[in-house]
């Protein structure tokens, strides 16, 4: 897609268009869905540059991709859909769980919540984690109210989440963990 002009000068009245050509009100269940997952993206974008100065949330880049997609998939009706339009499936689901796991199996098991905001990754992460909450719940409410959304989107955002808090966890160990010595020069 090529955009030459971001404004149309005729104000959009509240409505805004569906992939396909449908408008709808600006308050549409669908655009509250891919909406949040586009704030989720912004978050996950700030927590993917303070990830990359510690070495850790390799997989951010493909989780903003992954994102983009379902904001795609959320924005076509059934019917409008296109040849090699973007899907999730069981490979992104297993991909996202063998992250969480790796990282889970650096971390002590839970013994009690733990509270946002133990350095600036677990409380970023920490927001990112809540916003996806929100997202799927919003999701079930759209799939609930007759919007065709997938199984493993559902079950990816869901992942997802989870993703958001083991890497809070993960950061607040790795910042935990006391620099080496360095010897006199």
């Amino acid at each position: 897609m090529r955009l030459s002009k971001i404004y149309t000068r005729t104000g959009d009245k509240g409505y805004t268009n569906l992939i396909g050509g449908e408008r709808v009100s600006k308050s549409h269940l669908r655009l509250e869905c891919y909406g949040t997952l586009d704030e989720l993206n912004a978050f996950t974008g700030k927590l993917k540059l303070l990830c990359k100065a510690k070495g850790i949330g390799e997989n951010l880049d493909n989780v903003q991709k992954i994102l983009f997609d379902i904001g795609a998939i959320l924005a076509t009706p059934k019917g409008k859909e296109w040849n090699n339009m973007p899907s999730i499936n069981g490979t992104h689901i297993k991909e996202l769980e063998n992250e969480i796991d790796k990282m889970n199996s650096a971390l002590e098991p839970l013994k009690n919540f733990t509270v946002p905001g133990e350095n600036e990754i677990n409380a970023e992460a920490h927001i990112c984690r809540t916003i996806c909450r929100r997202a799927e719940r919003i999701l079930c409410r759209a799939k609930e109210n007759g919007i065709n959304i997938s199984d493993p989107v559902m079950i990816y955002i869901n992942r997802l989440s989870d993703y958001f808090f083991v890497l809070s966890r993960f950061a607040t160990r790795r910042s935990r963990r006391r620099p080496p010595a360095q010897s006199p020069v």
